[in-house]
């Protein structure tokens, strides 16, 4: 693989500062490559090193409708189209990606310990299922206290109707929610807010319907099994041409979009032994592009391995340079202290005891035996900061992977959502909501897709009754098909005006507010706490302090009201947040100031936060 311009895009078709074409398509076993224009006639390209194709001084213009020719016979779309307003099996349209005009020179991109994330999906975040859905909603996102938000995956995907997670062009921005200058208009105006945007990327695999890449090269291998079958090839004969399709789309989302932070998918299933792993490799040329643009840039993972080999420095040891990743096994640990079931691979969570190490050591399972996995697993994180790791009471898996797509605020009680939402804010990690538990968010969040292949689609329902063939007392699983399965778990916003929805709404902020103002919170080391929990009351008390400034967050997870001793640490500890209070439409409100070493009365189902300091 030749050494890669970090500048610039360069495979595709792209623009010069002039307005010349310049094209290039990796097609490394063809023997004639053409590009199709559906006014303009064909362009023959030619024959370069490595497999490439290429033109310097094509005809084509933004705008023009094209194809790419094989052999004189197969027309495809474009790999690294930017656009296609036809969908995945039509033309791709050419776009000058630089010539958005943008405003946002001033923005500095946050130090990542102040994300506090907002997950959203595109499609059913809005009634009008676009960027510019979103970005009417800036203000309000502001308003709660967010600083980050984070864009489930807009490669484009057949039809409208997608989690993401089956985009088959990485490069094209999904027409119906804008396209690429849509999600150039959005960036631009959170960053005018002061918002950093989080992309979600993938790739572990590409999806079923309208994948051609194979049809161009070796973008697959069967070294090894995937749950979508065949690998992407990154370690196999011909992976140059594939890793540096991914490396540029990486580089492309950050520089031509003005993305702050991708969010890899799964990265646990991109299989790679090269000597280089495709991450570090991505890292590098982030580096590169970072050193020429003064801009920041982050990387996070999603990863279930417990593996500080992801998220340790290039220079350490081996790492692969992530910069944090989200760590499922918090929110496990939640779940089940919550008193939520433990089936599946949540038997391998007891409750309070792992959700007191995970605010201690991260990682849960770091050498132990696990009983779901049958093996010992994990390596203890010590070294790695709190702002590595992504924390969360919900998120679009945990909540869409249900046959029914429950949110929290269908399986617990009001007074445990709170609880719940406490003990996330209160830890030392990076934090991330998912799109409307703000405000007890009624409706599902259901799994949805809108193939036109009709074999396809009978087999996606297949699978998905088969997953869940174990819960027929509860029903079928809703058809992903159906576009009421989608309509269905659009947010709500008329719930902000209602009860309890709106006091649910104000405690969020409030408590954002506290974790933000108050340093003991605020902080992500995760060496200047304790924690301490009883199994029998159901109580923890995490305590944290930075300098001297100290927070007590009291929890109490049973249904009854339970007695606590108070940390002598200090003298007098003030009260600076109850979850019990009536204000909050709780039961009763514990006492404002309480003297170290006293005794506590905890409401059922309740956090209480006190401090030395007064906030």
């Amino acid at each position: 693989m030749t050494e890669l311009n970090v500048s610039a895009r360069s495979l595709g078709v792209n623009f010069n500062e002039v307005g010349t074409a310049l094209v290039t398509v990796w097609a490394p076993l063809a023997e004639k490559v053409a590009i199709k224009t559906k006014n303009a006639g064909d362009i023959l390209l030619e024959k370069g090193e490595y497999g490439y194709w290429g033109a310097n001084d094509a005809p084509i213009k933004p705008g023009d409708l094209y194809k790419i020719a094989l052999d004189g016979d197969k027309e495809l779309p474009d790999p690294a189209s930017l656009s296609q307003p036809e969908g995945v099996h039509g033309h791709s349209q050419a776009i000058d990606i630089r010539s958005f005009e943008w405003s946002d020179i001033e923005w500095n991109n946050l130090p990542l310990k102040d994300y506090l994330i907002y997950e959203l999906h595109t499609g059913t975040f809005s009634e009008k299922s676009s960027f510019a859905g979103i970005e009417e909603k800036l203000d309000y996102l502001i308003e709660l206290g967010v600083t980050a938000i984070e864009i489930m995956p807009v490669a484009q995907f057949p039809g409208s109707r997608n989690w993401g997670y089956d985009g088959v062009l990485p490069y094209a921005v999904q027409d119906s929610y804008g396209g690429a200058e849509g999600l150039q208009h959005l960036v631009n105006a959170c960053h005018n807010k002061g918002l950093a945007v989080i992309l979600d990327v993938v790739y572990n695999h590409i999806g079923p319907e309208g994948n051609y890449l194979g049809s161009f090269g070796k973008y697959f291998t069967d070294k090894y099994h995937t749950p979508w079958g065949d690998a992407i090839n990154f370690d196999d004969a011909w992976c140059d041409g594939v890793r540096r399709y991914f490396i540029e789309n990486a580089l492309m989302w950050f520089r031509d979009f003005h993305i702050d932070a991708l969010r890899m998918d799964a990265v646990h299933a991109i299989k790679d032994l090269s000597p280089t792993h495709l991450l570090q490799d991505i890292r590098l040329h982030v580096d590169k592009l970072m050193e020429e643009t003064g801009r920041k840039h982050y990387l996070i993972v999603e990863c279930d391995l417990n593996d500080t080999r992801f998220i340790n420095q290039v220079d350490k040891d081996g790492g692969f340079g992530m910069d944090g990743q989200w760590i499922d096994e918090f929110h496990h640990a939640l779940r089940v202290a919550s008193g939520q079931e433990q089936s599946g691979y949540y038997a391998d969570f007891d409750g309070l005891a792992h959700l007191a190490k995970a605010y201690k050591d991260a990682y849960v399972y770091d050498g132990q035996y696990s009983p779901h996995r049958n093996k010992r697993f994990g390596v203890k994180a010590d070294d790695n900061g709190g702002q590595q790791f992504v924390v969360f009471s919900q998120n679009h898996d945990q909540v869409g992977n249900r046959m029914l797509g429950e949110r929290t605020s269908q399986l617990v009680s009001y007074e445990m959502q709170k609880l719940m939402a406490g003990a996330v804010l209160v830890s030392p990690f990076l934090l991330m909501l998912f799109m409307g538990e703000e405000y007890a968010e009624s409706n599902p969040f259901l799994y949805f897709i809108s193939h036109t292949d009709p074999q396809l689609v009978e087999a996606v329902r297949k699978g998905r009754k088969a997953e869940f063939a174990a819960f027929h007392a509860l029903g079928e699983a809703p058809d992903p098909q159906a576009e009421e399965t989608f309509n269905s778990s659009r947010l709500q916003w008329k719930l902000l005006g209602q009860e309890p929805h709106r006091t649910m709404f104000e405690y969020y902020k409030a408590l954002i507010s506290l974790r933000k103002e108050l340093p003991a919170l605020s902080n992500c080391n995760r060496h200047q706490l304790d924690v301490s929990h009883n199994e029998e009351k159901k109580t923890l008390v995490l305590h944290r302090w930075d300098g001297g400034v100290h927070a007590l967050c009291i929890m109490n997870f049973s249904q009854q009201e339970q007695h606590i001793s108070v940390s002598s640490h200090n003298q007098q500890w003030e009260k600076v947040f109850d979850s019990a209070d009536t204000k909050w439409r709780g039961p009763k409100a514990a006492l404002p100031t309480v003297k170290g070493g006293a005794e506590l009365t905890l409401q059922p189902e309740s956090i209480l936060i006190y401090t030395n300091t007064h906030v």
